[in-house]
């Protein structure tokens, strides 16, 4: 049954509802989260932002050391004017209210026992030019140290040909993040305290070669990704004043988090990551 337009532009007429609909809802929330943030005195600083390109197929590889981090990413890369579609575990969409809401601005549900369907859907939106963003450790590092990384970052890149931009993000852990249960038996709860100092450093854009092996340039990722969050973590006013007790500060860099060894039993990641031959051993 025809509706009067050629094939190419009926596409195009649906391309432009969508992408209408969900950049509305998608900027309304970025409104919210502003809001939010300027409420608590949070100040997020973004370093390296131009190597985001405004237009085009672009990934986005990031660290993930807190619940928010996609809220700050999305903050620092404001003066590119890109909205991230990232992707994000799939159970989000199980809250109430927010599965409609992800699903117009255009996210991406991740189910890492079946991980496929994510491929797919990042796959297509780079290829209607989208910048998404997936965090390729998989969930948080207890350690704050870039743990496994999963390959699907370099599979759509080397798929796509689009480019991969490393991203490392620190100062969230201190706002809520994993860590053992207190003496009640307590997780972990949202810090909500003024003036914390987000930072989140874009490196230099990443290409691969259709020929490229794939776990040998996520091992490549995984040092790149290591220097920029050790970098960041090395800022003066992020490192802990002497004598303080700081669980959220990596071990090796004189903190009291995890080893990487003590935190091998909460870092569960799918036997497909890569292990790390990055970072302290």
């Amino acid at each position: 049954m025809s509706d009067g337009h050629p094939p190419l532009e009926r596409r195009r007429t649906r391309t432009v509802e969508r992408g209408t609909g969900s950049e509305w809802t998608y900027r309304a929330a970025v409104r919210i989260g502003r809001v939010g943030l300027r409420a608590l005195g949070m100040t997020v600083v973004a370093t390296g932002a131009e190597h985001v390109p405004r237009t085009g197929p672009v990934v986005l590889a990031a660290t993930h050391v807190s619940y928010p981090d996609f809220l700050f990413v999305q903050g620092a890369v404001r003066s590119s004017g890109r909205l991230l579609r990232f992707m994000t575990r799939h159970d989000v969409w199980n809250v109430p209210g927010v599965a409609q809401a992800m699903t117009r601005m255009r996210h991406v549900p991740v189910d890492r026992q079946a991980p496929a369907g994510a491929y797919v859907m990042a796959r297509r939106l780079l290829r209607d030019g989208e910048a998404v963003c997936g965090f390729p450790e998989a969930g948080i590092s207890w350690s704050h140290t870039v743990r496994s990384l999963m390959p699907g970052i370099a599979g759509l890149a080397r798929e796509t040909g689009a480019l991969v931009v490393p991203v490392a993000i620190w100062g969230s852990q201190r706002v809520w993040t994993v860590g053992l249960p207190d003496e009640r038996g307590r997780k972990p709860r949202p810090d909500l305290a003024r003036g914390r100092r987000i930072d989140v450093s874009f490196g230099e854009p990443l290409t691969i070669g259709p020929d490229e092996d794939l776990t040998a340039w996520t091992r490549r990722l995984g040092e790149v990704l290591t220097v920029q969050l050790e970098e960041l973590q090395r800022l003066p006013h992020h490192v802990p004043a002497p004598g303080e007790h700081a669980p959220w500060y990596p071990a090796h860099l004189g903190g009291h988090a995890l080893t990487r060894a003590e935190a091998q039993p909460y870092d569960v990641v799918p036997r497909s990551a890569v292990r790390p031959t990055w970072g302290p051993s």
